[in-house]
């Protein structure tokens, strides 16, 4: 099945790619429909970042590999969208 969503909680160096170069990188990928930055946090060296990547088929190494070369690094992977349909989760109250 087909990943259809992804959710990265990324860590991106403050010197180099801009979030909006980085969008555009990220949606230039073959599959990618759709790519969402917002900020999270952010110090003197570094910024926390919640990438939202939607598409009909990602491919998580290629996103991952092109996240490296920016300098990035995936904290973790906060949510996982397969298969025919997207499938949204239960909202918190």
């Amino acid at each position: 099945m087909p990943i259809r969503r992804l959710v990265l909680d990324v860590l991106k160096p403050i010197r180099g790619t801009s979030i909006v170069d980085l969008a555009e990188k990220i949606s230039s990928i073959e599959g990618v429909d759709g790519v969402n930055i917002s900020v999270t946090d952010m110090d003197v060296e570094t910024m926390g970042l919640m990438i939202v990547i939607e598409g009909s088929n990602l491919n998580f190494e290629e996103i991952k590999k092109l996240l490296e070369e920016e300098g990035c690094a995936i904290h973790s992977i906060d949510e996982v969208v397969s298969g025919n349909k997207i499938v949204e989760g239960r909202k918190e109250a």
